[in-house]
């Protein structure tokens, strides 16, 4: 299996999460969850890795809506 690293920021804190697409939907299951509860268009369960990260996106900006910090998330190529 294909593994990917994502790389999150938030408030100056640097995360690196490794893992397969299933391991880090896993991961960031209560994200998609908050997500899709307010934006139905999400998909809770990508299957690329583009898709994740889309999706993954559109959940943070429905999970922080008007905060000023904001989580930024990135792939590590």
């Amino acid at each position: 299996m294909k593994t990917f690293t994502i790389i999150k920021t938030r408030k100056g804190i640097e995360r690196v999460i490794t893992g397969t697409i299933e391991e880090l939907v896993d991961y960031f299951s209560y994200t998609f969850e908050i997500g899709h509860s307010y934006n139905s268009k999400i998909n809770k369960s990508p299957k690329t890795i583009k898709s994740f990260m889309n999706n993954l996106q559109k959940s943070l900006d429905e999970k922080e809506g008007a905060c000023f910090e904001r989580t930024k998330i990135w792939l590590k190529e």
